[in-house]
């Protein structure tokens, strides 16, 4: 049996995360899980120890390209990438991660509610596949897997 490694990309305001890590541990599968830093402030201060000390575009600039390291790493490194579209927020940097996916080959399976199905309508043509809660990310981790 393989080993695989799935990458979380996304909102970070609920615990969906949590929720497929519990359910994929629960059916014992083969996988281990990465992700982007998910603690807010710390992302937006990845970049504040490079000087010179900077505020606004170029305090963004510095953290964005310090974030990057990591994720371009795990993108990279992953078997299949989980993108979460949230309705609290937009999350540009998640339609990059599907971007970066797509343009990779990495497979990738896109979690959101369907009321914002048309303006993801390119980001989802990209995947695997699109569903809606976190449970059945597990239901396509267990099948792949298996």
């Amino acid at each position: 049996m393989n080993h695989w490694t799935i990458y979380l990309s996304g909102e970070i305001h609920t615990d969906w995360r949590e929720q497929i890590e519990e359910g994929a541990n629960k059916q014992n599968l083969p996988v281990s899980f990465t992700s982007p830093v998910t603690d807010h402030e710390a992302s937006d201060a990845a970049g504040d120890m490079l000087e010179p000390r900077s505020e606004g575009f170029w305090r963004d600039q510095k953290s964005s390209k310090v974030n990057a390291i990591r994720t371009k790493t795990l993108i990279e490194n992953c078997d299949i990438a989980v993108i979460r579209f949230g309705d609290k927020y937009k999350q540009w940097n998640a339609a990059f991660d599907a971007g970066y996916c797509a343009a990779l080959g990495t497979p990738y399976i896109t979690l959101h509610a369907e009321d914002i199905i048309h303006p993801l309508k390119e980001v989802d043509a990209s995947s695997m596949a699109w569903v809606q809660t976190p449970a059945q990310v597990v239901d396509i981790l267990k099948y792949v897997t298996g």
